[in-house]
């Protein structure tokens, strides 16, 4: 019954995130016809990490940094293996480690193609996906702050670099 009082309100929450924008997503002539994806989607083989654990999550936590650049692939909000492993090892600390009772902030970002509002929600959907998948894990919903830069702080200007903007930043909350 806790999961349930917990999921239910996520998932309208993502829903009416999802459906609440008219703007179109950018056009990539390979990523055209593709949707967002959601978490529990299976990502393309390879494919790079799309969170980014801060320096102290990663200390008190003991949880080693994997050395690649966070990115999420082209309009898309679906977690590698290695960003699960990661968010499972958080979930852990969370829960039963030292960041029990803690707070973590989740910022969902976008590269800079595409409309404003389009990326913002963007951002929101991937910070939102973090959100489900810890939730899922046992960390009380309460416990995590996502929100969304968009493409606000964006800095890259070719795919490389426009792959780094697509992350779900992830450090200990001030409150």
């Amino acid at each position: 019954m806790k999961i349930q009082s917990i999921v239910i309100p996520a998932v309208l929450a993502l829903l009416a995130v999802a459906c609440s924008h008219e703007s179109k997503p950018p056009q990539d002539p390979t990523h055209a016809n593709d949707s967002v994806s959601i978490t529990n989607a299976t990502p393309k083989p390879g494919a790079p990490n799309a969170i980014s654990l801060s320096e102290g999550l990663r200390k008190v936590c003991g949880i080693e940094d994997t050395g690649a650049a966070p990115k999420f692939e082209f309009d898309s909000a679906v977690l590698s293996s290695t960003d699960r492993s990661g968010l499972d090892q958080l979930a852990r600390c969370m829960t039963s480690g030292p960041l029990a009772g803690k707070s973590v902030s989740l910022v969902g970002r976008a590269d800079p193609r595409g409309e404003a509002e389009y990326n913002m929600n963007l951002g929101a959907t991937r910070a939102t996906a973090v959100k489900h998948y810890l939730a899922a894990l046992g960390v009380t919903g309460s416990r995590l702050d996502a929100t969304s830069r968009g493409s606000l702080d964006a800095q890259g200007h070719d795919e490389a670099t426009w792959a780094i903007d697509r992350r779900v930043d992830l450090d200990l909350a001030s409150r």
